[in-house]
């Protein structure tokens, strides 16, 4: 059976789709693949020292890519992760009309992934940690996996910005490393992530009728004055409501994930990053300027809703730590899947600590 996407004109388009950046091919780039390999294992040091989250698949490895290496690595990752919905579509595709589909559909995920690869700075790619696609050394003990790092972005900014290159550097690799420790320091939250994932892209259903009911709830939303993306983008407008309890639970880790990453990031750099303040406020306000075209795709890939993740997660996790009395607070989130805050608990910090006490003193 075909694949309903044709992943490798995929690729082309995604690679011609995200263009190059003058500074790649500048002296600027020369220092980049020693700086992250150097930062990433002092990040990591750091990570640990901050969190007593220990990688369980050994030392990171920090990457250097270009636009076109990112969106390479990250084409398995799409058909890992999209492999739910294709494989159940494909059985529907058949005919003349199957090519026309797989071709179009290259063309959609090829311009996404394109798009992305001129924003993104760095990235974990939990989906590749395993080895099961066949990284280059993804799973293997001995080499630990990989922290990429979109070398020509990062220019990109610092020259823009003025950005003192090393300090950034190690903020960005502190950021990754922290994902990285999320998922191999704590032995169960990979897995859990990824049965989250299926279960919701498991459920897809190919039926014309989710689309129609999708449009109907979209109206209505906009009648009330609401945008009917703002929780998840187009996703969570299509999702039934099994799917969109699926996704209310990604969002309340993924926050919790994300604030998690920011305060570590910070703190862990307190002492070898000066310019941590800066570096945020700037990133802030450069995702908050965006506008007309750039911000409309972000909100139909929901994007604009995960970055509600990143002050939401900040804002629990302060919280938690003044109701509980200290960073200690935060703990029992590792302990398993139902210690982790739904996404009502993330709005509602105080709520969460109260669960967990009543537990704990089941416990005991």
């Amino acid at each position: 059976m075909a694949d309903l996407v044709d992943w490798e004109l995929a690729e082309r388009i995604a690679v011609r789709a995200a263009g190059r950046e003058p500074l790649a091919d500048s002296y600027l780039a020369d220092s980049l693949a020693a700086d992250f390999e150097e930062l990433t294992a002092l990040a990591e040091e750091l990570v640990e020292a901050e969190t007593g989250l220990r990688s369980l698949a050994g030392p990171a490895r920090g990457q250097v890519t270009d636009r076109a290496g990112w969106v390479r690595a990250n084409i398995s990752s799409f058909q890992r992760l999209l492999s739910p919905v294709t494989d159940k579509m494909s059985s529907r595709v058949v005919g003349p009309g199957a090519v026309v589909m797989r071709k179009a559909a290259a063309a959609e995920v090829g311009m996404l992934l394109g798009w992305m690869s001129g924003r993104v700075l760095g990235q974990y790619d939990l989906l590749m940690a395993s080895g099961e696609d066949g990284g280059d050394g993804a799973g293997d003990p001995e080499h630990g996996d990989t922290v990429y790092y979109v070398g020509p972005n990062v220019l990109a900014l610092e020259k823009r910005f003025g950005f003192p290159p090393r300090e950034f550097r190690l903020w960005l690799a502190l950021h990754e490393v922290t994902h990285r420790a999320q998922f191999t320091g704590v032995p169960w939250m990979r897995e859990h992530y990824l049965s989250l994932v299926d279960s919701m892209l498991g459920s897809a259903s190919v039926d014309p009728m989710v689309l129609f009911n999708a449009m109907k709830r979209a109206i209505t939303e906009i009648r009330a004055g609401r945008s009917p993306m703002a929780d998840g983008g187009i996703a969570h407008l299509i999702a039934s409501p099994e799917q969109r309890a699926v996704l209310d639970q990604i969002g309340g880790l993924m926050s919790l994930l994300e604030g998690h990453g920011d305060v570590t990031m910070n703190r862990a750099g307190i002492g070898h990053v000066d310019s941590a303040d800066r570096f945020a406020r700037v990133l802030q306000q450069r995702r908050m300027s965006t506008s007309g075209f750039n911000r409309f795709v972000q909100r139909v890939l929901g994007l604009e809703a995960k970055l509600n993740q990143y002050q939401q997660g900040e804002d629990f996790i302060a919280e938690v730590e003044r109701l509980a009395g200290g960073k200690d607070g935060i703990e029992p989130a590792w302990r398993g899947p139902s210690w982790l805050p739904t996404l009502g608990e993330i709005r509602d910090p105080e709520e969460w600590v109260d669960r967990v006490r009543l537990s704990e003193e089941l416990v005991s």
